[in-house]
């Protein structure tokens, strides 16, 4: 019989876990949604208490006799301030909220670019998102939560606490924070006074941290960009990867790293380093379309799959953008509407919009990794829609592979499980079963002059759109 693995992927919007065999079949499945709280303001919170729910759900669901390993992978630069007892002291603040922007500013402003590839490899920005960005927010803002304050947890470490008692991240999940030796920097540490107590103590990934009730031994692991890349294939030098979810994440495998701009560049673990560009809206883009338009995400790909006319150029920065401009205050835009204009033409300008994000930060990827990529590996529910995809493979002008399972978080969490447990000697080795394809696509050459053009028009439509909206966003309400 073979081996079976647990699997959770602990999404932006969603819980998903699975039973994996360790020759590649996914032998149970769970998913369900929970809800945002969002503000006018640039906030965006959870309730931790909905993430330990559903999780606690899902391993109700499964039977894990016999299961000899597992691993849980998260959202990322989302962190829940917690007391003694791991009980939360506030919402958690998620990865999309900008409400920090100042205090990032005050502290991107007092590191020059020499001390971050000194400290950390590369030129990784202080944005809002960065944990000592929040610490310092709470801290100024929320001083009675601070005081009371023991840790500062990503998702991953908050509910690993909670299903097997252990206290530990990992360096990964911590980039920004973590130096290429896979230690915190002191020196990063040291800009907010008390940071450096209230973080955990950093092991590897995949060092066995404890069991669940169930008995099932559990993996460190890593966030779900990491995870979600190397569940993508990023598990060989010189891969390229294209995760979409709620945000498009592009990433690439190499040793080389040439401290271009705009990419986060990972310490390396188990042998492989990888380069990273995180957008800031890409699946959430077409969930936006489709609740202002009061269609489903299936409606929105045969509207745009119908539309015959012009599309206007979309810009997807809903809520500031990431790499590779990483910019918090940036704001979306139709530009070019005309009269003639439906909801196919929109729908069709959002995909194209986020497909045009994906290929900005391709461009910086490949600057940082010293490569061109010849073909990506594609994951994510993102990748559904066939329409898109092609979309995608016109704007960026690369065959895209799409795997066959489309959680990519959850294949890269099972082969870190996988190892973890002893099972195989490398994540290459791991992820190998899961390398299944069903569907391949290819540019259209003749899309070649348009996707050109039109990238062109984005990059100055954004430079001009970031002084409007800043003017824009200055009104009265």
């Amino acid at each position: 019989m073979a081996d079976r693995f647990l699997s959770i992927d602990l999404g932006t919007t969603s819980v998903k876990a699975g039973v994996f065999s360790d020759g590649g079949r996914q032998l149970d499945a769970f998913a369900a949604s929970y809800a945002s709280t969002r503000t006018s303001d640039g906030r965006c919170e959870q309730d931790p208490g909905d993430w330990m729910r559903l999780i606690d759900a899902a391993l109700e669901t499964f039977d894990l006799a016999g299961v000899r390993g597992g691993a849980l992978t998260s959202q990322v630069n989302t962190h829940v301030f917690v007391d003694a007892a791991g009980a939360p002291l506030m919402p958690a603040i998620t990865w999309q909220d900008t409400r920090a922007a100042a205090e990032a500013a005050e502290l991107d402003a007092i590191v020059s670019a020499q001390d971050k590839i000194a400290w950390l490899g590369a030129p990784i920005p202080i944005d809002a998102s960065h944990p000592l960005s929040r610490m310092k927010w709470v801290a100024r803002h929320r001083p009675d939560v601070w005081q009371k304050t023991a840790h500062v947890l990503l998702p991953k470490d908050f509910a690993l606490w909670h299903l097997t008692g252990a206290r530990a991240t990992d360096p990964l999940s911590n980039f920004g924070l973590v130096g290429p030796a896979g230690r915190v920097v002191p020196e990063l540490a040291a800009l907010v006074p008390g940071a450096a107590e209230r973080l955990l103590p950093v092991r590897p990934i995949t060092d066995v941290v404890g069991e669940t009730r169930a008995g099932v031994p559990m993996a460190n692991a890593s966030m779900d960009g990491w995870v979600g890349l190397l569940g993508a294939g990023a598990c060989r030098e010189g891969a390229f990867v294209y995760l979409s979810g709620t945000s498009e994440i592009l990433g690439a495998a190499s040793q080389t790293v040439t401290n271009a701009p705009g990419i986060v560049v990972f310490c390396e673990a188990e042998g492989l380093r990888l380069h990273a560009g995180p957008t800031q809206s890409g699946g959430a883009s077409a969930a936006w379309f489709c609740e202002a338009a009061g269609v489903s995400l299936g409606e929105m790909a045969g509207l745009a799959a119908g539309a015959d006319g012009r599309a206007p150029l979309f810009l997807p920065q809903l809520s500031g953008e990431r790499a590779p401009l990483w910019q918090p205050h940036l704001r979306g835009a139709f530009l070019g509407l005309d009269g003639a204009m439906g909801p196919g033409e929109l729908a069709r300008a959002v995909y194209e919009g986020v497909a045009l994000s994906a290929r900005h930060v391709l461009g910086a990827m490949e600057a940082s990794a010293g490569g061109v990529s010849d073909r990506l590996m594609c994951g994510g529910g993102g990748f559904a829609p066939h329409v898109w995809g092609q979309i995608r493979a016109d704007i960026l002008q690369r065959p895209l592979e799409r795997l066959a399972v489309r959680e990519a978080g959850l294949l890269g969490a099972a082969a870190v499980a996988i190892v973890a447990s002893g099972a195989a000697p490398s994540l290459a080795h791991a992820h190998r079963p899961f390398e299944r394809f069903d569907a391949t696509f290819e540019p259209d050459p003749a899309q070649k002059g348009r996707a050109d053009d039109l990238f062109g028009i984005y990059c100055d439509a954004i430079a001009a759109n970031a002084s409007l909206g800043e003017r824009l966003g200055a009104l009265p309400v």
